[in-house]
């Protein structure tokens, strides 16, 4: 009996054969590296930088996916089960800021890269909704807080997408959607639905 057959249904695979990430398209020393450019708000997202050049070129979901999972799953530590406005404000917040840069800017972008772009960038919220689970925010100390996060978001999330089309003198145009989209997580991050 050959030997391949039987390690196709093992873990090992058969040689030559690319990874199971590789497969995927899941590429983690990428998403630990856009992760990190993310989490520093002052990163200037320059096409000359050697690092940024590529950035975010590739449009993997593997980061966003992951972000937006770890964001649901946060919220119901604290308490709220939300999965369902995670996703539907994602999807229709994608859209929305897809029409828009389109009709804003010269040359557009494609859904998949404002999706992995806006995923990413959520990721300052997640630690927003890490300190939710430990100290409550529905009050003064949340109102102080949360928008220095969402603040972040949109720093990250416009520098991103004003590099990535050429847009320098409309940043502030291109954070306004972004911020409000970034506020949309928030609110569902700090304040208690059912709290009266």
């Amino acid at each position: 009996m050959s030997t391949d057959w039987i390690s196709a249904f093992g873990t090992g695979g058969l040689p030559g054969e690319p990874s199971l990430m590789e497969e995927l398209d899941i590429n983690l020393p990428h998403v630990w590296d856009k992760s990190l450019a993310v989490l520093n708000p002052f990163h200037k997202f320059s096409p000359d930088h050697p690092k940024d050049a590529h950035m975010m070129d590739d449009t993997d979901l593997a980061g966003p996916l992951l972000f937006c999972f770890v964001f649901g799953m946060l919220l119901l530590l604290s308490g709220k089960s939300q999965f369902g406005y995670v996703y539907g404000v994602g999807l229709m917040g994608v859209i929305s800021i897809y029409l828009i840069l389109n009709l804003m800017s010269d040359g557009g972008i494609d859904a998949s890269r404002v999706t992995s772009v806006l995923g990413y960038c959520l990721l300052p919220l997640c630690l927003l909704t890490i300190i939710n689970v430990f100290i409550k925010l529905n009050g003064t100390l949340g109102l102080i807080i949360s928008p220095l996060f969402i603040l972040w978001c949109c720093t990250s999330a416009s520098g991103i997408f004003v590099s990535i089309l050429n847009m320098h003198n409309q940043r502030f145009l291109v954070a306004y959607p972004v911020g409000l989209f970034y506020a949309c997580f928030a609110l569902l991050s700090v304040f208690d639905a059912g709290a009266k």
